[in-house]
């Protein structure tokens, strides 16, 4: 199924697993890779020199194109731009809007640049600054999202700019993949789907979690770290919103601290990716440091295993999925499902009737 996203970045298939925290490491991504999807790497937990060796790991494990998702409000942002440019990855993948210049200098390196946005105004600003394409997430996402939902997001953007669109946010299967394409997307992006297969490392007892858990007991809360947060309620989100601000800043400071220690940056490199935070979203200081809490209480359940200790972002489509496949299982089904979705619709340009 060729499309305008399939051309650009040189995968087989319209798929993109996206660039989740301590969930798209190597292994899944070459997975996806090597299933015909366009794999994305999550580089914003990695040191750079964890960066660079993951970048090789995957590419030891596949000769497919793939992708790395990094934070452009880092304080390393450019050291890590120069490790995919001299590493040579085909997509540069952005949570938050990179600058005009980073997306020039990854431009002119031959890279192609695709972030992450939650409203049309950024698609139009990130398409007026030379970005090859746009993921537009709607509110069904996982992880921190938007109000809108896609069906309504995902056609406005799709009108607003002439680059190509990849749907996410509510995606699984092949009937999903042939709603996007009828919004005019170029291809559909997963997370949840994804971080539900055999070829992802999170541990067996949190994915028996995702599956036990039903449309209901996924929730949107503010309380982890200020920002709308989607994700499974569990009794650990639940004690977080009944926390008081106190509680909620000394838990702030030791997953800040354990944040540093694994990430190796330093408390001023820290103070200045905080700055950068606040910037443009109005968040007090307060907020800002309870944002430490979201590496550390990811981690505790998608690589720790600990569902008590941890969050687990997820999208609302968590309360449909029901089993494990593997990467290569997934992308033929979908692919499978979508073709016979486009067989069983009616020729709508076909001979008036009655």
């Amino acid at each position: 199924m060729e499309t305008a996203l399939t051309r650009l970045v040189g995968v087989r298939h319209p798929l993109v697993q996206t660039g989740m925290g301590w969930v798209a490491g190597p292994r899944l991504v070459s997975a996806a890779a090597n299933a015909g999807a366009l794999g994305i790497l999550a580089s914003a937990t990695m040191t750079p020199a964890r960066l660079r060796a993951a970048i090789r790991e995957v590419r030891s494990r596949t000769s497919a194109p793939f992708g790395v998702n990094l934070r452009a409000d880092a304080g390393d942002a450019d050291e890590r731009v120069r490790i995919i440019v001299e590493e040579e990855v085909r997509v540069a993948s952005f949570a938050l809007a990179p600058s005009k210049e980073l997306i020039g200098r990854l431009r002119d390196a031959g890279v192609v640049v695709i972030p992450s946005v939650g409203a049309r105004r950024h698609a139009e600003k990130v398409a007026d600054w030379g970005a090859d394409a746009v993921i537009v997430q709607g509110g069904e996402g996982g992880g921190h999202t938007g109000e809108v939902a896609t069906s309504v997001l995902l056609p406005q953007v799709v009108d607003a700019v002439d680059i190509p669109v990849v749907a996410a946010g509510g995606f699984h299967d092949g009937r999903g993949l042939v709603a996007a394409l009828a919004y005019g997307a170029a291809g559909m992006a997963m997370g949840t789907r994804f971080l539900l297969t055999s070829d992802s490392t999170v541990p067996d007892a949190v994915k028996a979690r995702y599956l036990a858990a039903t449309v209901k007991d996924v929730t949107v809360t503010t309380a982890v770290d200020g920002l709308p947060h989607r994700m499974l309620r569990t009794a650990l989100v639940e004690s977080l919103e009944r926390a008081g601000r106190g509680r909620a800043l000394l838990r702030a400071v030791r997953s800040a601290a354990g944040f540093r220690r694994l990430s190796g940056l330093t408390w001023s490199r820290m103070v200045r990716d905080g700055l950068a935070m606040r910037h443009g979203k109005g968040m007090t200081w307060s907020q800002t440091l309870l944002a430490a809490n979201t590496p550390m209480l990811l981690k505790s359940a998608m690589v720790d295993g600990r569902t008590d200790l941890g969050v687990m972002a997820a999208g609302q489509v968590a309360g449909v999925i029901e089993d494990l496949p593997s990467c290569a299982e997934l992308v033929e089904r979908v692919m499978a499902e979508a073709r016979e979705v486009l067989g069983t619709l009616p020729d709508l340009g076909g001979r008036a009737t009655g």
